[in-house]
Order: C-alpha cells, then sequence, then structure tokens
C-alpha cells in the first residue's frame, strides 16, 4: 500500500492526512468526504461464529461477552428494518452533528451464513433511505471468495467496509484466548480482501495474557505493513462470566493492566511508530461498568479518552508516524 510522505507544517498544523488532528482519523476523512459525519448503527443480524458452533469451538473467544456491546435496541429477533428504525433515534440523540448512518453488522461473524442469507439480510439495509453503506464484521475464516464476490457486488450500490477481528499479531496469544484461528490466516484475509478495493478493516486488543507493553509496541510495525484502510484499537476489558475472568483470577501477573494515564502513554508511544496512511477509527473501548470485572477507568467515556489523547500528542509535540521508519517514507519538517 501507499505511503505517505510526512511533510508537517507546524506554523499551520495541517499533517499529512490533511487537517490538524495529530492521528489519521477516520471520522475527519468522512466529514470530508461525505460533508457530515457517519454514525455506525449496531445490528444484530442473527450469525453465529465458527467459535461457538462447534465447527472451531465452542463457547467463543474467551473474552467475549456479546451483550457488553451490543445498544439495547439490537436484538435479533427483530428484523434489520427494524432495528435500523430504532437505532436512528437512539444515536441521534448521543450523535447530533451525524449526517448519515452507516450499518454495521457487528454481533458474531457476519459472513458467516449462505450467501442467500447473507444478500437478504445486507439488501434489507442498504434499501433504507437512511443508510449510506454497510460495515460488516467478521473473523479471518469466514471470507470466502463467493463472500467478498458478495459485497463487491453490493458495494457497487452503496459502499461497504469489511472489519476483520484480528486481535493480536501473536499466534501465542490467538491459541490462548481460543481465537480458532492463526495470525497467518489474518494476514490472508485482510491481503484478499483488499485486493477486492473494499475498504479493509481490522481490530486489535491491547493488554491480551501474555503479553507484554513491548510485544504491544511492535505490534506496529507488523500492522502498519498489512494492506489496511483503517483500524480499531482498544484496551483489554475483563468482562464478567467469560473465561477470561477466570482467567485473570489465578493469573493475574499474566497481563498487563492499564491505568488510564498509562494507557494515553502507551498510545501515543504506539502512534508515534503507526503507518501514518492507516486511518484510525477507534482508540479505546468502553462497556458499561456492570459488565465489567477487572480494572476500571470509571464512567470516563470513549470520546473523553480521546481528547485527553490528543492533548498528550500536543503536549509531546508527536503525531501519528513521528518515528515511522520505512523505504518509501520520510519526515519532513518544515
Amino acid at each position: 500500500m501507499p505511503y505517505f510522505c510526512c511533510e508537517i507544517n507546524f506554523l499551520s498544523m495541517l499533517f499529512p492526512w490533511g487537517n490538524q488532528r495529530r492521528f489519521n482519523s477516520y471520522i475527519s476523512y468522512c466529514q470530508q468526504t461525505y460533508g457530515s459525519r457517519l454514525q455506525k448503527l449496531s445490528i444484530d443480524a442473527g450469525f453465529s461464529c465458527p467459535n461457538r458452533d462447534g465447527t472451531k469451538g465452542i463457547g467463543g473467544c474467551t473474552y467475549c461477552v456479546n451483550d457488553a456491546f451490543n445498544p439495547s435496541y439490537c436484538q435479533p429477533g427483530k428484523s434489520v428494518t427494524q432495528q435500523i428504525n430504532e437505532g436512528i433515534p437512539f444515536h441521534r440523540t448521543r450523535y447530533k452533528r451525524a449526517g448519515g448512518f452507516i450499518a454495521y453488522f457487528q454481533a458474531y461473524s457476519n459472513t458467516y451464513a449462505s450467501i442467500a442469507d447473507l444478500r437478504k439480510r445486507y439488501e434489507e439495509a442498504i434499501v433504507h433511505p437512511e443508510i449510506t453503506g454497510l460495515s460488516i464484521g467478521t473473523r479471518p475464516d469466514c471470507l470466502s471468495q463467493d463472500v467478498l464476490d458478495l459485497l463487491v457486488e453490493i458495494n457497487k450500490q452503496k459502499s461497504v467496509a469489511v472489519e476483520i477481528g484480528v486481535e493480536s499479531c501473536y499466534d501465542t496469544s490467538l491459541d490462548r484466548i481460543c481465537r480458532g484461528h492463526s495470525f497467518a490466516e489474518a494476514v490472508d484475509a485482510i491481503t484478499r480482501t483488499s485486493k477486492t478495493g473494499l475498504h479493509t478493516a481490522a481490530h486489535f486488543i491491547f493488554g491480551l495474557p501474555g503479553e507484554t507493553i513491548d510485544d504491544m509496541l511492535k505490534m506496529a510495525g507488523i500492522i502498519s505493513d498489512l494492506p489496511l484502510n483503517s483500524v480499531k484499537f482498544h484496551q483489554l476489558q475483563i468482562i464478567k462470566g467469560t473465561a477470561m475472568e477466570q482467567e485473570f483470577a489465578d493469573k493475574p501477573q499474566d497481563f498487563v493492566t492499564f491505568t488510564l494515564e498509562a494507557y494515553i502513554d502507551f498510545i501515543v508511544d504506539f502512534l508515534e511508530r503507526f503507518n501514518p496512511a492507516i486511518m484510525i477509527e477507534r482508540l479505546s473501548g468502553e462497556v458499561p461498568p456492570r459488565f465489567l470485572a477487572g480494572p476500571s477507568w470509571g464512567l470516563i467515556r470513549n470520546d473523553q479518552v480521546l481528547q485527553r489523547i490528543e492533548k498528550r500528542l500536543a503536549e509531546r509535540e508527536s503525531w501519528q508516524g513521528r518515528l515511522f521508519q520505512d523505504h518509501a517514507s520520510s519526515v519532513v519538517l518544515s
């Protein structure tokens, strides 16, 4: 993928992605491209997961409880249309600047069904007049060529982004959290998806058991080499009722548990090393406090965490990619 030549004009504070934010923000890209913020509207279309139905495993990944991030309107017993109609006023209350909505097929593996079933659910979403495009959350092992062909077809009608859950670059971590796929499989899925021209995104978690701060920082270089348009990052959150809750209770020494201030400094360190051409969709996560079994940052929201990250970037006179090194990229300060 192409890399940016990072020419930073500190007089106007204009960064290579064309605005004054110190990281390559996906939200800013949408505002520049579509003229307004686009809000993702979560949908639970009733899909399962090969890591739950016995194909790869039973019980899912050790950290996963879907209800921890599903909005109240988002129920698989409701049609896609009903969830969209209920989700729009739900999100407009919080995101008043949203000028459009992306139907976000979020729960479990949203390419894990027959082509006919997938087509039915996707097409029900794209015909809704307030839906601008689709975001499809899935796993590396659920992206066959037939699925990609369908998504390319849908993309000709309304834009489609594919969000691939990777979580870690290390197979030892993927095995420990029972992901049921390797990092090589994730790289293959990302590469094949990118080659179709679809917007290709990936999701990673910081703080998985057994990983050190150094391990996590090294992921910046590994992920930077992937053909990705955007990424989501967030800190590990220990959720009640998961296998990881018991693992954390038994072996807390195996976990890096970030305080809020430590996480902010870690993210700045990570962003400095990260490819400036890849857009950032998210830098932290939140779940309702009632779901948390491990360390908590209290009631602080994602947007407040983001403000503090951007403040720390400014305090350190830093930005995404400041330390990124590649034979095709250079940093020129003017």
